[in-house]
């Protein structure tokens, strides 16, 4: 198969790059830590029950997407209709996240409906977008690409990030008037720089039509079900599963709760918020595009499994911060920048070579609905993360809650080992022209 055009490579890593905004300034950096710290307010508690409804609202979005995603995904593959879906999931995306401006202090429900239905069109239009990507080269091109693209999208993040930090300022209440408009922001950013991805993204695949009598809906079930039946002929991408489970679980705990972690337990200051900003992005852009280019020479397996590795380290790290200031005679929010650069490299790295990994691992025919049980895999970690986190940070508070992400982390690298890259590829390539279908073709 013949590598895309360098247009439509840059016109597909164009939406890493707008959704970006999304990811950072709602979920990560601004709007998470709105959310606990104003929008609930519970500083007598710790911020607890702050921290457990935000854990709750974006575990409720991501279960929407696992019972919708790999139907969708197949429907997709049948109907060649990627670009229709992923349209949908952006427009959704856009809307919502511009009326986040309305949720003020102690319009809690408010809040967590908004985060719901647009984290839900955010997450999966990350399934969405994916699938693409086998259609853009070959098997031992895939790692560069999707490096590329997160690499773009740290890239996309900090630049508009930066801005919003430079306009909105600080989050607190004294500040409310003017960080509240970290909604529209962030969607008009998205709405903006994707629109290169409609553009220029190509809808391969040939449409078939439907059986007298069916409807999309049974047919995306029937073909998921067709799906999970053949799974172990597939058992390398199973075993991926698992680790992409368990490795997505911790880090979707790292993006939700890094910057309410540096408020609450190292209690930093702004510039120190600004800066760590900054420094994942940086690195978490070296980390994806350094380790896509070592994947696509070392292999995309030992890659993952050394990023895996490097997030224990990286855990630790944080769990230790407080000690380890006191240890130096430091400041603990400078400790943890420098622990931020660790886990920067590995956030990119990780998420670029499990994505790649699956588009290798997927027959070409079932790319949508494959990276649809990607995307399930993906969104039950993190229910389960983020609501494990949010039950044990309320019982024992959020330093020693960390720690679960160290268990994580540790059984994504164990369900490596039977991972054989090699017979993973041939298995996909044996079968690229085979899948379940219903209906006939146009």
């Amino acid at each position: 198969m013949q590598r895309a055009s360098k247009r439509e490579i840059f016109g597909w890593a164009m939406f890493d790059f707008a959704n970006q905004a999304y990811t950072l300034l709602i979920i990560t950096v601004v709007f998470g830590d709105l959310f606990t710290r104003v929008i609930v307010g519970d500083a007598h508690q710790d911020y607890r029950l702050g921290n457990l409804l935000w854990s709750v609202a974006l575990a409720v979005s991501y279960l929407a997407v696992v019972i919708a995603g790999p139907v969708c995904g197949a429907i997709m593959d049948f109907s060649a209709a990627r670009k229709r879906f992923l349209f949908a999931s952006y427009v959704l995306t856009i809307v919502t996240t511009s009326m986040l401006y309305f949720v003020a202090p102690g319009y809690i429900w408010l809040g967590m409906w908004l985060i719901i239905l647009s984290n839900f069109g955010y997450a999966i239009g990350e399934s969405f977008i994916a699938s693409f990507l086998p259609d853009l080269g070959p098997p031992e091109a895939l790692g560069w690409i999707s490096g590329f693209g997160w690499a773009l999208g740290y890239i996309g993040g900090l630049v508009s990030t930066a801005f919003a930090l430079l306009f909105l300022g600080e989050v607190s209440l004294e500040n409310f008037d003017n960080v509240r408009w970290v909604g529209p922001f962030a969607a008009g950013f998205f709405m903006v720089a994707a629109i290169p991805t409609f553009l220029w993204l190509r809808e391969r695949g040939r449409p078939r039509r439907l059986a007298r009598g069916s409807g999309y809906v049974v047919l995306g079930m029937r073909r998921v079900a067709a799906t999970v039946r053949a799974v172990r002929a597939y058992r390398d991408l199973a075993w991926l599963l698992v680790s992409v489970f368990f490795a997505m679980a911790g880090i979707y705990i790292i993006i939700a709760f890094t910057f309410i972690y540096g408020s609450q337990v190292v209690r930093w200051d702004e510039g120190t918020r600004v800066t760590m900003f900054v420094v994942v992005q940086l690195t978490a852009a070296a980390g994806a595009l350094g380790f896509g280019f070592l994947q696509d020479r070392i292999g995309a397996k030992f890659t993952y499994a050394m990023s895996l590795s490097l997030w224990l380290l990286a855990v630790l790290l944080i769990y230790a911060t407080p000690a380890m200031a006191g240890w130096f005679g430091v400041e603990p929010q400078q400790v943890f920048l420098v622990v931020g650069s660790v886990a920067g490299v590995c956030l990119g790295s990780v998420q670029s070579a499990g994505r790649a990994l699956v588009g290798q691992f997927a027959p070409h025919l079932k790319a949508a609905e494959f990276f649809g049980f990607w995307g399930l895999s993906s969104k039950l970690a993190a229910i389960v993360g983020l609501l494990g986190i949010g039950l044990l940070q309320a019982w024992v508070g959020l330093h020693t809650a960390i720690l679960f992400c160290l268990l994580l982390f540790a059984l994504a690298l164990a369900a490596t080992g039977p991972i054989n890259e090699a017979r993973g590829r041939n298995a996909a390539h044996a079968r690229r022209n085979r899948s379940p279908s219903t209906g006939t073709a146009v």
